[in-house]
């Protein structure tokens, strides 16, 4: 019985380590990716609680998209972002089982270092970018730039004529594409 608890202690000590995060130091970092630089919002992104999930639950308050941050940390799980409008830093947890990404494809589907140039998207979908939200016949590109990447344990390829979405923990809903647009959209 000793034997099996003292067996029993090493393997959550295992786990707990395995799981930890790790602060990232500069020179851990990919070229482009530099602390206290400054980035740009690629998408609406929504939060709670000052976190973001990369799952991307589409709720709670949102920042728009070409939102001005400096990057100030990073771990192999998280993201923190100092924005002028914040007391605190945002955290982004990347939840990586259901965006397939590490930290840092993550950050670059979150943050550019120039602005998403709108006048690329025609003035219906340059209305909904700026709120976060789809509409009927908005393309593709301009429904990744309202509410961002759907996860991958929903969505396996951006090539789909079905993205779906996670309102939040339990709720789903389905932006449905025709011709590379949006045709519906079902909750």
């Amino acid at each position: 019985m000793r034997l099996l608890f003292r067996g029993f202690i090493v393997l959550l000590l295992m786990m707990s380590l395995v799981s930890c995060k790790k602060t990232l130091k500069p020179e851990e970092l990919p070229g482009h990716i530099v602390f206290g630089n400054t980035y740009y919002t690629q998408f609406v992104i929504r939060y709670e609680k000052g976190a973001h999930a990369t799952t991307n639950y589409r709720r709670g308050a949102y920042i728009p998209i070409n939102t001005k941050v400096r990057l100030s940390k990073m771990t192999t799980k998280t993201i923190e972002v100092e924005l002028d409008s914040f007391v605190k830093p945002l955290v982004i947890k990347n939840i990586a089982k259901h965006t397939g990404d590490d930290v840092f494809k993550a950050f670059d589907k979150l943050f550019g270092k120039k602005k998403v140039n709108l006048r690329q998207f025609n003035s219906l979908e340059r209305k909904h970018i700026k709120t976060g939200t789809v509409v009927k016949r908005m393309r593709k590109k301009s429904v990744l730039a309202a509410i961002g990447y759907p996860p991958i344990t929903e969505t396996m390829s951006l090539e789909s004529d079905t993205w779906v979405y996670w309102s939040g923990r339990f709720n789903k809903f389905n932006v449905n594409f025709y011709k590379g647009k949006v045709s519906t959209i079902v909750d």
